[in-house]
Parts: C-alpha cells; sequence; structure tokens
C-alpha cells in the first residue's frame, strides 16, 4: 500500500491522560483514537493488527473442531435475572429499557445466551462434544476506564463454550481448549505464563489465567523456577490465609520444586470448567442414554484487543513500538528519500514496491512529500520489523540499504538479494 493513501493518524505527543506505554504509542502510532471514556475508534493501522490477532485466533480455534457463530451484544435482562447474576455483576452490567419498556443489558458475557441458544439446537448425547465460539463486541461499564484499550469499556473478545455428557467429557474439552491457546499465543510471540486462577463472576471449578508478562501487569503471578507450577498470587494469598503475596518471593513452591519468583502480568485468556452451573439454573436439557441430562460446560475467553496493547507493553523501544513479527501491520516499509534526483528514486521505489508485492511481502510505500526524518520516524514508532531505504546510494551502487526496526544502523543487500535477505529477517 502507499502511505499517500492511508489514513495514517501518526501523532508526536503523548496523549496527556495515557498513563502506561501502550496507550501511549497507541494513538501516537495511530492505533486508535478515543471517543469518550473507555471506549475507541480503531484507524486502518489498529484494524490491521487487531484483524491478525482475530486470524491466528480463528485458525487455532477452528483445527480444534470449534464451531463459529455469532450472538448478539444486546441481551434480554430476563436471562441475567434467570441466572441470578444481574445482581452480582452490579453496575458493569450496563442495564436499559427499550421503547416498550422491556428491560436489556449489553452483553459482558455471553453464557446465559449460549445456554439459551442451545436449548434448541442440543436435543440428544449424539451430538456431544461440541464447542460454538465467537469474536464479538463486548461491554463492561468500567467505573474508571484507564490503560487505553487495557482496561476499556468496549473491546473485543473471543469467548468460546463446550458442552459435554459428563466430567470427563469437559476434562477433554478443557484440555483441547487449553492447548488450542498454548499454540495461539505462542504464534502471537509473547512472553507469556499459565497460572491458575480464581473464577470470578464467571463461576464453576477449575480455571486458569493467560498472562502475557510486563511490568505494567495489574495482577501479581507466582510461579516456580523448577516447575509448570504457577498461580495467582491474589489466589495463593488466599489459600495461606492472607499472607502478603510479596512475602511468597524466594520461598519454596507449593508443589515442592525449586523457588517462587514473582512477576507481574496482563491477563489476556482465561478458561474455565463451568461444570452444570448454567444448565441447570437455565434447564437447558438433552436425551442422554438413559434419560434427561444437564450437559457439563466449559468457557474459554481471550481478550483480541487487549492482546494488541499487551504486545507493546512486552515490544517497544524509545522510538514506538516493535511488533512480533506475526501481529505487524505491514511486513515492510518502503522509504523513499529524495532530496535530488527525485524522479530517478521515485522510479525505483516503484520497482522495488512492485517487486516486492510479486513475492506476496505486505509492504507500505512511504510515498509521501515529506521529509526524510518524519518518514522515519512514523514508519518507527508503527513498528514496521523491516525498513528498505531507497536514496541516491542506490542509484550509484546498485546497494539497497534494509534496517530492521530494532537496530541502529541499516545493512547493505543486492537488488538480487533483496528478496531473500526480507525473507529470512
Amino acid at each position: 500500500m502507499k502511505a499517500s493513501h492511508l489514513i495514517l493518524g501518526t501523532q508526536r505527543e503523548n496523549p496527556a491522560d495515557a498513563e502506561i506505554i501502550s496507550h501511549q504509542l497507541m494513538i501516537r502510532a495511530g492505533l486508535v483514537r478515543q471517543v469518550s471514556s473507555g471506549i475507541y475508534n480503531w484507524l486502518p493501522i489498529g484494524k490491521k493488527v487487531l484483524q491478525k490477532v482475530e486470524n491466528i485466533i480463528r485458525e487455532e480455534m477452528n483445527i480444534a473442531g470449534a464451531q463459529e457463530i455469532l450472538m448478539p451484544m444486546v441481551q434480554p435482562a430476563s436471562l441475567w435475572e434467570e441466572s441470578g447474576r444481574i445482581d452480582q455483576y452490579g453496575q458493569e452490567l450496563l442495564v436499559f429499557l427499550d421503547r416498550h419498556e422491556n428491560k436489556f443489558c449489553l452483553g459482558p458475557t455471553h453464557e446465559e445466551i449460549i445456554t439459551d441458544l442451545c436449548k434448541n439446537l442440543l436435543t440428544s448425547y449424539k451430538q456431544l462434544p461440541v464447542t460454538l465460539y465467537q469474536i464479538q463486541t463486548k461491554f463492561r461499564d468500567e467505573i474508571r476506564p484507564r490503560f487505553g484499550v487495557m482496561r476499556s469499556r468496549e473491546f473485543l473478545m473471543k469467548d468460546a463454550y463446550s458442552f459435554d455428557l459428563d466430567k470427563e467429557s469437559l476434562d477433554q474439552s478443557y484440555s483441547v481448549m487449553k492447548e488450542a491457546y498454548i499454540k495461539i499465543f505462542d504464534s502471537l510471540g509473547l512472553d507469556y505464563r499459565i497460572v491458575k486462577a480464581d473464577s470470578g463472576a464467571i463461576g464453576g471449578s477449575d480455571s486458569e489465567e493467560f498472562h502475557v508478562l510486563a511490568d505494567s501487569g495489574e495482577d501479581l503471578l507466582a510461579f516456580s523456577d523448577k516447575s509448570e507450577y504457577a498461580i495467582n498470587a491474589e489466589l495463593l494469598t488466599e489459600l495461606q490465609d492472607g499472607q502478603d503475596p510479596y512475602s511468597l518471593e524466594g520461598k519454596p513452591s507449593p508443589d515442592g520444586k525449586g523457588l517462587l519468583k514473582l512477576k507481574k502480568g496482563i491477563e489476556v485468556g482465561h478458561i474455565f470448567k463451568l461444570g452444570r452451573k448454567y444448565s441447570e439454573i437455565l434447564n437447558l436439557r438433552i436425551q442422554g442414554e438413559n434419560n434427561d441430562i444437564h450437559p457439563e460446560m466449559g468457557c474459554y475467553g481471550i481478550g483480541a484487543s487487549r492482546i494488541v496493547a499487551a504486545a507493546i507493553e512486552q515490544n517497544h523501544d524509545e522510538k514506538g513500538i516493535i511488533w512480533p513479527k506475526a501481529l505487524a501491520p505491514f511486513e515492510v516499509a518502503l522509504v523513499e528519500v529524495n532530496p535530488k534526483k527525485k524522479d530517478e528514486i521515485k522510479e525505483k521505489s516503484s520497482e522495488i514496491y512492485n517487486l516486492l508485492k510479486e513475492n506476496d511481502i505486505d509492504v507500505l510505500w512511504d510515498d509521501r512529500e515529506k521529509r526524510p526524518g518524519v518518514k522515519f520516524t512514523d514508519m518507527e514508532v508503527t513498528g514496521i520489523p523491516l525498513i528498505i531505504i531507497i536514496g541516491e546510494r542506490t542509484l550509484e551502487t546498485g546497494e539497497i540499504e534494509i534496517k530492521k526496526r530494532q537496530d541502529e544502523k541499516p545493512q547493505l543487500v543486492s537488488h538480487q538479494n533483496l528478496i531473500s535477505t526480507v525473507k529470512t529477517n
């Protein structure tokens, strides 16, 4: 794509209310613009990154055998009253009346809706196991939205729901989803931990959280340096009668292997074994082998929009974002620097641009009539992994300057080696 055709939306200054790096850089790099407190527009660059997150999630969910659906954001409040969660959720659940005085709410999650939907979809145990998922907007009326899209009121989430005949089958569905999550976060290129967690307002028995490690994280995690033991420190505090979690640092791990380390994390995923909580309360019954049963349910959420912010918290420098390759809005930025030989450099840039496209490389050609410093600043803040520089040196020597986003100096490659260099970096 040509930058002259792109609504880039970069800014030079940090917004006054941006407390953390990801909020600052998402505004400066032109990913989002605030509409109201906790509500954001996603601009073209941001939407491209968000779609990459969605595509990775969707691919692994489909491989795992889950089927995609789409449920409404607007939900009848009567279902929440039936489940008993309308009071439990409190004011985070935005409730309103339509013109007929019927009570509705904006969905922060979809356990009630999916259970009600499956009353008509699932009739026999022969249909089980089945997992349904969606990638859809949620709304939680946060008392104090902050940190940009990290803790916003409106956000994009993937939520999946499994239905099984018995607890053993639920364990299997839960395991399949956990493995899918591991593949998702590995593909995203993020440093993360899986920790035992509290089920909270969702309910159910076992639950685990997926946390991206970052100093700006709101959750404190405790994990062993010698085993896979990991737990949300808040839950560990409850298990140890309210001890200060910072006192769980350097002590023996509860599993007897290694010592506990503490790090902060950003919760980006949460998986639950709901059991029969919702199928019983909302009376979802299906025909079993001998009699009607309430299916065992699981719930599996990923904060798609939050992942974008978490990736930035983990990957940035003083110049801007450094995207993991899987999330970069473009693979390459092509920057033309043309102080004297403008026409020749423009022609060479066009040649290189077409070559990259012919080789299926997603490239942003900065063809704007801007000073070189402005171009480089914009390409660096947006975090595009590779920058190709076309200037007088290219015309004189035939060598092309190519620079990794995190490197200070470019390397020189020949025209013949350009594509192989791009594909191996």
